[in-house]
């Protein structure tokens, strides 16, 4: 056992609760796990498979006498929950959280935070398109990144506790600030997936094209960008609105890109385009290099298979 907090308690029950939940488990980090959602049979749901040692019918119940608390709920809902665990925070607690937008969260929940709990917003960079108690699993931060964003004279020794509790989860852990944070996910997380839903929402208007046919014939590409749209609705919501700023940035400069690609078929320019795909295919290669994806190819994958 290697106990870095004696309990802790997720608010909320799904993909990234869950698999901290089995993660914590599997590395022996905690004595009590406790949790709570706001949705009743979420709740049973989690008590039925034993998702935490214990699963509590309000939020203030399970943030009682915890060390740790996570706040896993959408980026809009945080402040509310701030504003209702705030009174029930243990001294000397750590108050987290797991969103992918950080500078919003901060302004959001800094007015609910005692002074004497310690909050550190953190940011798990995994997940899949599946969401409720029952889609997380013990792997899922393996070798991939949580990026810790430290608010003003943060207490050192919470900081490395929480580092440390990440790590041993499975994370590769990096520190920033709350603004680089959010324009990095930007270009890395939410600008993609508004370029996913708008891609499957062009063929769902596209009538030339069936819906049969877009089903039956998507090729590799269409098919990620049909996964990553099958997110979380109300959490991709949240995110959009929680970082504008950053996201419309990065969609002006796509915007951008997309017209030079756009004048370049239009003059049948091989060479600009040649080198445009040579320059972003090197990406790729550092996205394997880094361990953060497979170059194992998935091409006519089976209908079966998990992924």
């Amino acid at each position: 056992m290697s106990v870095i907090y004696k309990k802790v308690a997720l608010i909320g029950l799904g993909l990234i609760a869950g698999s901290i939940a089995h993660a914590i488990r599997r590395a022996g980090l905690a004595e009590t796990i406790s949790g709570y959602a706001r949705s009743s049979e979420t709740r049973d749901i989690a008590r039925e498979i034993k998702l935490c040692d214990q699963v509590c019918d309000t939020a203030a119940q399970a943030v009682k006498d915890a060390d740790l608390v996570i706040l896993a709920v959408p980026v809009g809902a945080m402040a509310a929950v701030a504003k209702e665990i705030g009174p029930h925070l243990k001294a000397g607690a750590t108050l987290s959280d797991v969103g992918s937008v950080k500078a919003s969260v901060i302004k959001s929940v800094s007015p609910f935070v005692p002074e004497t709990v310690h909050f550190i917003p953190a940011h798990p960079i995994a997940g899949s398109e599946r969401s409720g108690p029952h889609s997380g699993f013990e792997t899922l931060f393996d070798n991939r990144w949580c990026i810790l964003v430290p608010v003003e004279n943060t207490d050192e020794t919470a900081l490395a506790n929480l580092r440390s509790f990440w790590e041993k989860l499975g994370s590769n852990v990096e520190v920033m600030d709350a603004q680089h944070h959010d324009l990095v996910l930007a270009v890395t997380s939410h600008a993609p997936h508004l370029i996913a839903y708008t891609m499957v929402g062009v063929a769902d208007d596209l009538r030339r094209v069936t819906d049969k046919e877009v089903i039956n014939f998507s090729a590799a590409g269409f098919r990620d960008f049909t996964r990553i749209a099958a997110s979380d609705p109300t959490m991709w919501r949240d995110v959009f609105l929680n970082n504008k700023e950053a996201t419309l940035e990065i969609l002006g400069r796509f915007t951008e890109e997309l017209f030079d690609l756009q004048r370049a078929i239009r003059r049948g320019d091989g060479d600009f385009l040649h080198d445009y795909f040579t320059r972003t295919r090197a990406i790729r290669r550092g996205i394997i290099e880094a361990g953060q994806d497979t170059d194992a190819p998935d091409f006519g994958r089976g209908l079966t298979k998990e992924s």
